[in-house]
């Protein structure tokens, strides 16, 4: 599963990208000279991130007085993460923190993230202090994306508590090592504990165990060096596991002399984080089916019509599927929907082609309402994290799924005189492609 840091902040990643100046300034004296200016530098920089900070700086030096200062210091910001230049992303990032308020959303998340990391970067008091400070902020604003109504990025709610204690242990590690570099040993041992029970991850493990060894409180160290060794985590590089081994087998033989007797503590360790995390996915399986569901066949999507039984796709193993992915505001959905009602009779008397309607709307509640004013006969079922799963970005969109499970087909968009013909073209190239397979 991704990273909360990539699911809740897509729209921020998006604009790394983008080239385009900020929103032009009223075309009148200096001020349309400026945006001209700005536009031609923007375009010689063109996709080098390194050249984009050069020709923004020297915009600003140019044009000291510009309107557009705040959203040039944000363009300076993403362009510098994108060039991992840490000086600049403090220095750029902590003025767009610091002159916004606490996001509504998770837009600014990902360069929090990335300013507290650039900040401790260097051993200094005053920039962990700030470090700090900002892991606090980190910490409310995940707490505030908590109380939101709605999960983002199509998670199901599980999914999304899910990514959010991931996101709070992040947050908690940050501030334990801000902490520890200001000086406070102590209490970057409590938070990195802290961070380990919100969720266990690697790099809450290994903090926790440089803490403790500077605490002098070595037996619990080895353990949380063995809980970093050993604990299955996607963040965790091999350099980092080898750093891991390096400071476990130093620990250890400073307290016990030798190596011996390691390898049974790094199996303890072993059987107690995929204990951890087996009771995580167990916990979450329990509440939804579909949080560790990683194929098509694994979903089990909710009907609309709450009278109406879930649909579990594994009993449509062997059948052609034609996933209708829509939404409410989607204008061309509701000239599609007959369509493909049409197919559906089309299909009637064909027992290996089945259709699903499946809403993907970001407020579920809405939607019947909707279903019972447009007077559409099949309500059909609710996305439950599947159109993440399927990649579906834009609405209207409609994927043919073959017998074997797989993605044959998908139609993104709409296109009214050819879309029949080359639905019911692509269904039957399916259908004739699962016969032909010995």
């Amino acid at each position: 599963m991704k990273s909360l840091l990539l699911v809740l902040c897509f729209s921020l990643s998006q604009t790394f990208a983008q080239t385009a100046p900020p929103p032009a300034l009223a075309n009148s004296g200096n001020e349309a000279q400026e945006q001209a200016d700005l536009q031609q530098a923007l375009n010689e920089a063109g996709a080098s991130a390194i050249d984009r900070i050069r020709a923004l700086e020297l915009h600003v030096k140019k044009y000291p007085d510009t309107k557009q200062r705040p959203q040039i210091v944000e363009a300076i910001a993403k362009a510098a993460m994108e060039a991992n230049d840490n000086a600049r992303i403090a220095r750029y990032g902590e003025m767009v923190i610091f002159n916004t308020a606490p996001p509504d959303s998770s837009d600014k998340i990902l360069l929090l993230d990335r300013v507290i990391h650039a900040l401790l970067d260097k051993p200094d008091v005053m920039r962990a202090n700030g470090a700090r400070a900002l892991a606090r902020r980190y910490e409310a604003d995940v707490k505030m994306l908590r109380g939101m109504n709605e999960p983002q990025g199509h998670l199901t709610p599980v999914q999304w508590s899910e990514e959010l204690d991931k996101a709070m242990a992040r947050a908690l590690v940050l501030e334990a090592r801000g902490a520890g570099n200001a000086g406070d040993p102590a209490d970057a041992r409590r938070l990195a504990a802290s961070s380990w029970s919100t969720y266990p991850t690697g790099e809450g493990a290994r903090e926790a165990a440089y803490w403790l060894a500077q605490l002098g409180s070595k037996a619990e160290a080895i353990e949380y060096y063995a809980d970093a060794f050993t604990l299955e985590d996607s963040r965790t590089t091999e350099a980092d596991r080898a750093s891991d081994r390096k400071h476990l087998g130093e620990l250890y033989t400073a307290v016990n002399g030798s190596e011996k007797g390691l390898g049974e503590v790094i199996l303890a360790a072993y059987d107690r984080t995929e204990g951890l995390l087996n009771a995580r996915r167990e916990a979450m399986k329990a509440k939804d089916p579909n949080s560790m569901a990683t194929k098509i066949s694994e979903f089990t999507l909710p009907a609309i019509d709450i009278s109406a039984p879930p649909l579990v796709l594994e009993s449509l193993r062997g059948k052609t599927i034609v996933m209708d992915f829509w939404a409410t505001w989607c204008i061309p959905c509701r000239e599609q929907k007959p369509m493909i009602e049409q197919l559906e009779t089309h299909y009637k008397d064909a027992k290996d082609v089945v259709f699903v309607t499946i809403d993907a709307d970001d407020e579920p509640s809405k939607v019947p309402e909707f279903i019972k004013d447009q007077g559409w006969k099949d309500s059909g079922y609710f996305e439950a994290g599947l159109a993440r799963q399927l990649v579906v970005s834009s609405i209207p969109t409609v994927l043919i799924i073959d017998p074997n499970g797989q993605v044959s087909s998908r139609m993104n968009g709409f296109i009214p005189d050819r879309f029949t013909d080359m639905l019911r073209e692509r269904i039957d190239e399916a259908r004739m492609a699962a016969k032909s397979q010995p």
